[in-house]
């Protein structure tokens, strides 16, 4: 493979072979810093101009170091390439060239061929309970993993928003080594490795940055979490082009998750990340960039990213299926069917309509982008986890719906996304939890149950008190995943199920999205409708859907070869629907 013109970040330490380790910091705040290096004497870094202070320094891996201010306090690395002692510990030197890398002729795979499998490294059991898993995620059909962010957290327990140093990898997961074994493990059976990141904010304990470099951070702007970030400035640039760079590069992650990008101001910074990274990355590989973005900005898909998580398409259908109105699925709840059947065909369902629950206008037109441009899922993280007890939809729907969903879910054009032990229909929770200080535990304890009680399900205090505690241990245990379930009645029907869907998506489907685009569609009344798109090879593929408890009688049939029939417990009668099923076809491009 060529090798890529990767320069080392420009914050941080970085250990070379010649046993040197540059040491280098932004902090235009002060005059001087100092580094404390294992047990030797602070030693002055050289001023460098621009806010800049840096030293190169003698000293071998594991070395363990902070930073002084000329108060006398010690802080460790903001971009630290790990933390052995948690947040508030030192940073620790990596030599990141020390890992035998196997799988080193690995590219990666085109967009069109992802299935995402999104899952929780800790409650997943970690690193090596996941390479455990590769080879039969990769027989059931899944071509990319993406982790959760593993940016060092508080504590142990966290879903990892509240990461505070980017640049190192959660300690309570394994060293750096570890997860670089994990990412080589997967690349050896074909599977991609995503990364969630998350550079809207940093969390609220042990961030540094906001402690001794306030100029990170706007004054002027508020993010739900916390102070903007202040993108307007080079070396806050340089800090996030350079750790996607760095997960890219030295872990060699195929692509990467940027959460909450409408967060993000000035929106130039997303524009130009591609270029930087193209500039900085071997030309052979498949990069891929996606976006999670409430703004639904259509611009940025056309220009950038290979795609974004398609909360419209999620919240259309969990509405069709639950009837659920409260927060933001309020905005779906007039014609449930036909925002479902639009996102489908045009992507975003809000391009520029004001929605109902805020009054302001969102989105744009989407209707041009491929289908691929878009991540379709039935739940993630978010979707189960901010729910009070975290609990999936096999919890909330009927089998023979959700068995419809999960069909739509694979064989639409859109690229598809499981939430760990979907694939199987687990019941296992996913719920909320940190491991904060106890002080902030308490905070956000009280934060959640208050925010749950808003809801007509806890209409009062005593409800909301039976919420799990966040901050306990025991609400991160009922979320760990039980691989062993997937081989156990009544999951296993549901799991081959799985996988033959994603066979007939990766033969029928998958080498047919390359200039697919939506071709026509009709709804027969709620819960029932059809789908067509024009594939690249001129073929048209058809979903027609029955949500329904009633067969939906087709006045000319269905043409082609059927792809997939989601209950085959019925006769095949090609002049109807029957009651909550799917039916794929295939047949030759005669439309236009």
């Amino acid at each position: 493979m060529t090798q890529s013109a990767y320069s080392p970040p420009t914050w941080g330490a970085w250990h070379t072979q010649d046993g040197l380790t540059r040491f280098r910091i932004w902090a235009p705040h002060y005059t001087e810093l100092h580094i404390k290096l294992n047990e030797a004497p602070p030693v002055q870094l050289d001023k460098s101009g621009c806010g800049w202070h840096e030293i190169s320094l003698q000293c071998a891996p594991g070395s363990r170091y902070v930073y002084q201010t000329p108060h006398g306090d010690f802080l460790p690395d903001p971009a630290s390439a790990f933390q052995p002692e948690d947040v508030h510990g030192p940073s620790e030197v990596i030599d990141h060239n020390s890992y035998s890398w196997r799988a080193l002729h690995w590219r990666g795979r085109p967009w069109e061929e992802t299935v995402i499998y999104e899952l929780h490294v800790g409650a997943a059991g970690g690193y090596e309970a996941i390479i455990q898993q590769l080879d039969q995620l990769a027989e059931l059909g899944v071509t990319a993993i993406e982790l959760m962010p593993l940016a060092e957290f508080p504590g142990n327990r966290n879903w990892g928003y509240d990461g505070v140093f980017p640049y190192a990898p959660e300690s309570s997961y394994g060293t750096p080594d570890d997860l670089k074994r994990l990412i080589d493990a997967a690349h050896g059976r074909r599977i991609m490795v995503f990364l969630d990141v998350v550079y809207n904010h940093f969390g609220p304990e042990g961030n540094i940055l906001s402690q001794y470099i306030p100029e990170f951070f706007r004054t002027d702007r508020q993010t739900p979490w916390g102070q903007a970030i202040d993108f307007t400035l080079p070396s806050v640039q340089d800090y996030f082009v350079d750790n996607a760079l760095y997960w890219l590069n030295v872990y060699k992650f195929d692509g990467l998750r940027l959460d909450a990008v409408h967060a993000i101001f000035p929106q130039s910074w997303l524009r130009s990340l591609k270029d930087k990274i193209r500039a900085q990355c071997s030309p052979e590989r498949y990069i891929h960039l996606i976006l999670e973005n409430e703004n639904n900005d259509a611009d940025l898909l056309r220009e950038v990213y290979s795609a974004q998580w398609n909360d419209d398409a999620h919240n259309a259908l969990h509405v069709l299926l639950t009837g659920e109105s409260e927060g933001y699925y309020q905005n779906f709840l007039n014609d449930p069917t036909a925002s479902l059947v639009k996102s489908l065909e045009q992507g975003f369902v809000y391009q520029g309509e004001k929605m109902p629950s805020t009054g302001r206008e969102r989105g744009q037109v989407s209707s041009d982008l491929s289908p691929t441009s878009f991540i379709f899922f039935l739940q993630n993280h978010d979707q189960i986890g901010n729910r009070a007890f975290g609990d999936r939809l096999t919890s909330l729907v009927d089998e023979n719906q959700l068995s419809v969903a999960r069909s739509l879910l694979f064989l639409c054009p859109h690229i598809p996304m499981i939430f760990m032990g979907d694939e199987w229909g687990t019941k296992t929770p996913f719920l909320y939890f940190v491991s904060h200080s106890e002080e902030l535990n308490k905070i956000v304890r009280e934060g959640r149950r208050k925010e749950m009680a808003s809801f007509k399900s806890f209409n009062n205090i005593a409800e909301a008190d039976k919420i799990p505690d966040p901050g306990s241990p025991n609400t991160f245990q009922m979320s760990c995943i039980n691989w062993k379930e997937k081989r156990e009645k009544p999951y296993t029907e549901l799991y081959e199920q799985t996988r033959e869907l994603l066979s007939v998506r990766a033969e029928h489907i998958c080498p047919r999205l390359a200039g697919c685009k939506a071709l026509s569609s009709h709804i027969w009344g709620i819960g029932a409708f059809s789908v067509s798109w024009k594939m690249g090879d001129d073929r048209i593929l058809e979903l027609l859907v029955n949500f329904t408890n009633s067969s939906i009688e087709l006045k000319s049939g269905y043409q082609g070869i059927v792809l997939y029939r989601s209950n085959t417990s019925l006769h095949d009668v090609n002049t109807r629907i029957p009651p909550s099923t799917l039916i794929a076809t295939l047949r030759e491009g005669a439309e236009t």
